[in-house]
């Protein structure tokens, strides 16, 4: 699998609307840089955050996700409490095509602060804005900057299309708007 090229992002972002809005270029004199680099692309983190609280010592259990686990803030800049995480989104509305997938890396600036992003690939067809999550591993409130680069994608072209796409299986999390956190699962019976 390839990495593909800022050719490829560019002309796949301008006819297919792979990525909205899109930034031709690096951007970044006086901020955390974002845009269109040699094999990727950073994108830009929204004002909207579910920062982890654990005043009700609720467990965090996937299966049986209690919301009340985060407050919501809408903030140009999301503080994350130590040894702490918080969810975002990206600015940038993605389509990944048929026969891509993408990965997700955090931005050095932040990995030298002890912030870490993490995110799962991106398969093919799935569309969205990004959720993303950051830990703050650090034992002191940590600093994310709406508006500003913090997370390069990569694109990996596949030899052909894959036979079943994330859109073919009706996948839980197609076309998420905003920070979207864990579905719960139903129970059976």
């Amino acid at each position: 699998m390839p990495v593909l090229s800022d050719f490829w992002i560019r002309e796949a972002a301008q006819r297919h609307r792979m990525i909205e809005p899109f930034v031709e270029k690096q951007m970044g004199e006086n901020m955390i840089s974002y845009g269109l680099s040699s094999f990727g692309y950073d994108a830009r983190l929204a004002n909207e955050f579910k920062i982890f609280t654990n005043v009700d010592n609720a467990i965090v259990d996937p299966k049986h996700f209690d919301e009340s686990s985060f407050v919501d803030r809408v903030t140009d800049v999301c503080v994350i409490p130590p040894n702490s995480f918080a969810l975002g989104r990206t600015m940038e509305y993605f389509r990944v095509p048929r026969d891509v997938l993408v990965i997700c890396l955090g931005k050095s600036t932040y990995a030298r602060c002890g912030i870490i992003v993490n995110v799962t690939p991106l398969e093919p067809e799935w569309e969205g804005y990004v959720t993303l999550e950051f830990s703050n591993t650090t034992p002191l409130p940590a600093k994310i900057y709406a508006g500003e680069g913090i997370c390069q994608f990569l694109f990996l072209q596949g030899d052909k299309s894959c036979e079943t796409s994330y859109k073919d299986r009706n996948g839980k999390y197609m076309k998420q708007e905003g920070v979207t956190l864990p579905h719960v699962l139903k129970a059976h019976g």
